[in-house]
């Protein structure tokens, strides 16, 4: 009697989770189903020059400890795949490295970095923590949601954006800010990217650049500012910096 409820009830919840409603939210609880386009069945490997990229990272771990690679080489794969990892390429690492899929599922779980659903060939990421949060990331992400039409984590038709959240970029002088993941050119052209001092209206003239195909100049977007200085410039340690005099043993 209890198995046969234990089973309705599993039975239940795989039929809810399946539901495109709920898919998101899955992929929080890191629970994987089965669809079209991500699935064990599903062919997939890597590149001819990704495989010579792939012995490249092998080389730099002992022989005898090829799954400490798991990490650069599911970083591999999900910029050959377009900025996502179906479980297949999973598997296909898991090969590379002789270990169980269990294995590289673990870390591909676990890491935020590591995007288990679609997402666009540019994903914006809007950094949620507490500095950025004050100066204004809500109003960041409200902006770049509401000029894409889309929800977190949602793919825009034309597959150019999605919108996501990540915890510290660690520049919180700069806050608030983002970064670009750009996946327009596959493993061969990806970059990382972060944008700095942004503004609500600066996110969206980003993105319309991006949508030319343009690469608007990353790092701090207040034209008063250099790197992580003050805005207008320093108003202190403008010079040389002398030494404490008991340095000098004499003059002590």
């Amino acid at each position: 009697m209890l198995a046969r409820l234990a089973s309705g009830r599993l039975h239940e919840i795989r039929r809810i989770f399946s539901q495109p409603s709920v898919r998101s939210f899955s992929t929080a609880l890191n629970y994987h189903i089965d669809s079209p386009d991500n699935n064990p069945e599903l062919p997939w490997e890597f590149s001819d020059a990704n495989k010579e990229k792939a012995k490249e990272i092998l080389s730099h771990y002992p022989s005898n400890y090829k799954q400490s690679a798991v990490i650069p080489l599911l970083d591999l794969a999900q910029q050959q795949h377009g900025g996502w990892l179906p479980v297949s390429a999973m598997n296909a690492v898991a090969k590379v490295i002789e270990v169980s899929p269990i294995r590289v599922y673990e870390v591909a779980t676990f890491y935020s970095m590591f995007n288990r659903t679609k997402v666009g060939k540019y994903h914006l990421l809007v950094c949620s923590t507490t500095p950025c949060m004050i100066r204004g990331s809500r109003d960041i992400e409200s902006a770049l949601l509401k000029h894409l039409g889309v929800k977190r984590n949602e793919v825009t038709k034309d597959g150019l954006f999605s919108v996501g959240e990540m915890e510290c970029m660690g520049s919180c002088v700069n806050a608030p800010m983002i970064t670009v993941a750009d996946y327009s050119n596959g493993s061969e052209g990806y970059t990382y990217n972060y944008y700095e001092d942004v503004t609500p209206e600066r996110v969206v003239e980003i993105v319309e650049k991006l949508r030319k195909g343009e690469k608007p100049p990353h790092g701090t977007q207040n034209p008063k500012r250099i790197m992580c200085g003050p805005e207008g410039g320093n108003t202190t340690l403008l010079g040389e910096p002398k030494p404490p005099p008991c340095r000098d043993l004499d003059a002590c």
